[in-house]
């Protein structure tokens, strides 16, 4: 069951919100609930895993206490955010989790990435752009799991984004298109694909300017992590302005017809 199709109202604890993008906060009818940093773990891993065994918890969070204290910490947690926060965690005796009835604001992040696998984006595509802007799990949040998290969820967003720009291009949106491939490229600058929408996107937009200025960025960050030059493919989304441009460089580097040498010999001609 999703959490977030559930209704909010009908358990007697108030309505649950869980944010981990940009920053960890609990509310209880949009009052923030407090508590303390080692209860944050415990209800962050739950919300981020799902259902887990208290084997499973104990390892990813305490990996470097013996077993015994692992458990009496992993115990003491439970409890404590049971009497802080009510109706919040799930107690199944081996099995703990989240209440079905806590809202949580990575769910949607997921739900949206399930949901683009299989649908257009539709309407919808300005609004998901500024919702996964600035989606950030848990920042300043160093454990391994949460890194390894935070990897996926940037991979995920990295994906959205593109899609969102292949299919805003695809329906003439070359604002939207333009603005996800930009961050699509901000997660991986190195990515071909990414930078082929952008610069699609500009082209279309009548900004050939901009365009250049992104196959520059990518050209010099190309060459200067891997010695590579652009693929083709990328090359010849611009071969007419950079053929103008080549043009214009020889052009500056030659002397003009009418400057100073213009009709004079040539000095290994005496």
């Amino acid at each position: 069951m999703n959490r977030n199709q559930v209704p909010m109202d009908d358990d007697g604890y108030g309505e649950l919100k869980l944010d981990l993008l940009g920053s960890w906060r609990l509310r209880r009818d949009g009052v923030v609930v407090h508590v303390a940093t080692r209860q944050q773990r415990l209800i962050a891993a739950l919300a981020i895993k799902g259902p887990r065994l208290r084997s499973y918890l104990v390892g990813l969070l305490w990996p470097e206490y013996p077993d015994s204290k692992a458990l009496e910490s992993l115990r003491v947690s439970v409890h404590l955010t049971s009497r802080q926060v009510p109706g919040l965690i799930v107690n199944e005796g081996r099995l703990l989790s989240l209440s079905d009835q806590v809202e949580v604001d990575l769910d949607r992040i997921r739900e949206h990435a399930r949901v683009l696998g299989h649908a257009g984006i539709g309407a919808g595509a300005a609004s998901l752009l500024g919702e996964l802007k600035d989606a950030q799990l848990l920042p300043g949040w160093y454990e391994d799991w949460v890194v390894f998290e935070q990897s996926r969820l940037q991979q995920d967003r990295l994906r959205i984004f593109t899609d969102i720009a292949a299919r805003s291009l695809s329906l003439g949106d070359c604002g939207t298109a333009g603005a996800a491939a930009e961050e699509a490229v901000g997660i991986e600058p190195l990515y071909e694909n990414a930078v082929r929408l952008l610069i699609r996107a500009e082209l279309q937009r009548g900004n050939p300017a901009a365009a250049l200025r992104a196959y520059e960025r990518y050209r010099q960050q190309l060459q200067e992590d891997m010695g590579l030059l652009p693929a083709e493919p990328v090359r010849e989304l611009l071969a007419t302005i950079l053929e103008r441009q080549q043009r214009a460089v020889k052009e500056r580097l030659v002397p003009a017809g009418d400057s100073w040498l213009g009709g004079q010999p040539a000095l290994n001609n005496f």
